[in-house]
């Protein structure tokens, strides 16, 4: 496995009877023109130029309106629960940074409940790639973003490498393209995706598709006596308050994967139910520990305590 960062996260590569110098090679440079293109936290970017224009009706690169559409269609699929328009209020949690700098900042957070614009608000067009969005919102595309990252990486390393097999994790979010090794690849299912797979615990194999993990325990901090995290509930504006702290979802696409894993863990008590009805695979970790698999996500004969 190779291991660095980017986009403010981890970046896990393993590669299957591969060239993995141009696998990385391939994945660093999709990570690059992503970075450039929408990340929140760089003053260059194509997103935050495109939220100063906010709006007016702008058109956009064609990576920015593939990562536009990708947002809206999962806001689409989750009822809205997994919605782009959250600019604003991670903004007043203090998420005005790289997660590194937010745990360590002191300016002060403002938990206002008000329901986010909402991506109904957003005119898109994908054809003619022209975007706008109403005066005053800002689009943060940080979760289905990066899960597209993730899809798009693991496609260019197998086009680089011209046989066998890659996975491609970005923060735990992971796709896999071309062979698969006989075991499939080992994952491991746990709170923290900095953990390295061999890490004792729950793991399982996966041999086709995506797998995300939305968690509300490793992307939290504190000012004063305010503790949140950073999954908005695009309802109420402020952090989601759920009776899970992780869900994890394998599906086709890691984008599909990430935003059934978003919306589960905002939606709640009926987030099994919810998942089972799309015929996905998940599992879902209670605040307590205790685990919840359904839809056909493996039991492991040993499984270890959720982390």
């Amino acid at each position: 496995m190779i291991r660095w960062r980017a986009l403010g996260t981890h970046v896990d590569l393993l590669v299957h009877r591969g060239d993995a110098r141009a696998a990385r090679t391939a994945v660093e440079a999709i990570l690059a023109d992503v970075d450039r293109t929408y990340s929140r936290f760089r003053p260059d970017s194509e997103l935050v130029a495109l939220n100063a224009r906010a709006g007016t009706t702008v058109t956009v690169s064609p990576l920015l309106a593939r990562a536009i559409g990708a947002a809206i269609q999962a806001a689409q699929q989750t009822d809205g629960l997994c919605d782009p328009t959250i600019g604003k209020a991670l903004l007043r949690i203090g998420y005005d940074a790289d997660f590194a700098a937010v745990a360590t900042g002191t300016a002060p957070i403002e938990l206002r409940m008000e329901r986010v614009a909402g991506w109904q608000s957003l005119r898109f067009d994908p054809l003619a790639r022209t975007f706008r969005a109403p005066a005053g919102v800002e689009l943060d595309l940080g979760s289905t973003g990066k899960a597209l990252a993730a899809d798009l990486a693991a496609a260019a390393a197998l086009e680089a490498m011209r046989r066998g097999g890659v996975l491609v994790s970005l923060g735990g979010d992971l796709a896999i393209a071309g062979d698969v090794p006989a075991d499939g690849w080992p994952v491991l299912a746990a709170d923290d995706s900095a953990l390295p797979p061999s890490r004792d615990g729950e793991v399982v194999a996966i041999r086709g598709g995506a797998v995300a993990t939305s968690s509300t325990t490793v992307r939290t901090w504190r000012r004063a006596s305010v503790v949140v995290h950073h999954l908005i509930d695009p309802r109420t504006g402020v952090p989601a308050r759920s009776p899970w702290r992780t869900v994890s979802v394998a599906a086709a696409t890691c984008v599909d994967a990430n935003a059934a894993a978003t919306a589960g863990l905002i939606r709640g008590d009926d987030a099994p139910d919810w998942l089972a009805g799309l015929n996905l695979a998940a599992r879902l970790v209670t605040l307590d520990g205790t685990v919840v698999r359904v839809g056909g996500w493996p039991v492991p004969e040993t499984a270890g305590r959720a982390a």
